[in-house]
């Protein structure tokens, strides 16, 4: 049996919330790049958009806890001792481990071990999707098997990593990665003044695939002073700045019709709905949970407004170019936001919709702004959806991508004939 050049390790397959992650293998799968898929974790998620059922690529799962397939695991570190990069990969780890004493440190090295004894002769190169923790197990597998590794950065992943980690993953005397990916200008930019390599660090955006949503639906319009049919799409954690939202329900005049519904799981459903409560606008609020896409996209064409409320966590954790805004202008749904992270890379404040603060009353005037005149809001989501195709559709990222992965496994033939070297 041949086996695919190129392994790609992700944190856990599916998952609803990396939708882009999914459309990415998919089309790069369109565009003959051969792989096979390695998960961190086991799925948790109960439905699959229609993309997860469409990749061919084959998926193995690594132990999500080490205590849980031990003999899996002592295969593998035995077999991590005989490989020419061991003596390099335990250094890197141990020194990673002295300045970040966690069990997950200490799983990445036990993953990382399994994943380079199980990786077929045939792999010549790792692409690992976040910078952290599969990164990490990727990086450290790599070192161990003398071969080139690479990442895509989104959000989380390049805000909340320690910039030392950061640093030694970027740097190519340190093993760094081969090039790194990242969604938005905004991240590129954090990723290159670490790097001692920026010229490694590519920005390639997600974009859409419009293939995968109807055309727009025809809307009637809509009459200021009629029910206004609010929309929001994201896990309830505290970047996503829901508990501001309702803060701006609770403001928004009592002749103003409005309805709210919410798509997305996430921890902090039962205090936002307790909240919700307390505010008096419980009833008023559809909390629909996760959704297949077809789901989606009929809430997305049935609706008046988007709004999305992003913020920066007391964590430092914050979105990056979040996918459902573009999801949103695929089907000419006005949108508000906010001017975090690299949302105004897409939406410019009053041309592709309203950015505004992420507080209560920000949010509340901006909502009764684009309920009081919808024909503004309408010639915004139409400029949104021009945007959308004419800059931010996916094949030319893709292309791009393809062309990197392809520069890898490449240059894994080469490292293949040393791995000592290499290491």
């Amino acid at each position: 049996m041949t086996h695919p050049p190129l392994a790609i390790v992700v944190k856990g397959w599916p998952r609803l919330s990396e939708t882009f992650i999914a459309q990415e293998l998919v089309a790069l799968e369109q565009l003959g790049v051969n792989f096979e898929v390695w998960s961190l974790r086991h799925p948790t998620d109960t439905r699959l958009h229609d993309l997860h059922r469409q990749m061919k690529a084959p998926v193995h799962y690594l132990p999500e806890y080490l205590y849980e397939e031990p003999e899996r695991v002592r295969l593998g570190f035995q077999a991590a001792q005989a490989m020419p990069g061991y003596r390099r990969a335990q250094a890197t780890f141990q020194a990673d481990y002295a300045r970040d004493t966690t069990p997950n440190r200490l799983r990445r090295w036990g993953q990382a071990c399994v994943l380079a004894r199980e990786l077929p002769e045939e792999v010549l190169g790792l692409y690992a999707h976040f910078l952290h923790t599969p990164s990490s197990v990727a990086r450290y597998a790599a070192i161990l098997r003398g071969l080139p590794w690479s990442f895509s950065a989104h959000a989380k992943d390049i805000w909340t990593s320690p910039d030392w980690e950061i640093e030694e993953k970027l740097d190519p005397s340190r093993f760094g990665a081969a090039f790194g990916v990242t969604c938005t200008a905004y991240g590129a930019e954090r990723l290159r003044s670490l790097s001692a390599a920026p010229e490694r660090i590519r920005l390639v955006y997600h974009g859409l695939d419009l293939t995968r949503f109807p055309a727009p639906p025809a809307r009637a319009p809509r009459a200021a002073d009629g029910p206004l049919k609010i929309l929001s799409i994201g896990r309830l954690v505290e970047k996503k700045g829901f508990d501001r939202l309702i803060e701006a329900l609770a403001l928004l005049p009592a002749d103003l019709d409005w309805h709210w519904t919410h798509i997305g799981g996430g921890d902090l459903g039962d205090r936002l709905k307790a909240q919700a409560k307390a505010a008096g606008v419980s009833d008023r609020i559809d909390w629909l949970g996760a959704l297949a896409q077809g789901d989606v996209v009929q809430a997305l064409a049935t609706s008046d407004l988007f709004v999305l409320p992003s913020r920066v966590a007391t964590d430092g954790d914050r979105d990056g170019l979040p996918n459902v805004l573009m999801e949103a202008a695929s089907q000419k749904l006005p949108i508000i936001s906010t001017p975090v992270s690299a949302i105004p890379e897409f939406v410019q404040n009053g041309r592709h919709g309203l950015l505004v603060e992420d507080t209560g009353p920000a949010l509340a005037q901006a909502i009764r702004d684009m309920a009081a005149d919808p024909a503004r809001a309408a010639a915004m989501a139409g400029a949104a959806y021009d945007r959308l195709v004419s800059d931010f559709a996916v094949m030319p990222g893709i292309r791009t991508l393809s062309g990197l992965l392809n520069g890898i496994t490449r240059a894994g033939v080469v490292m293949a004939r040393d791995p000592v070297g290499a290491a």
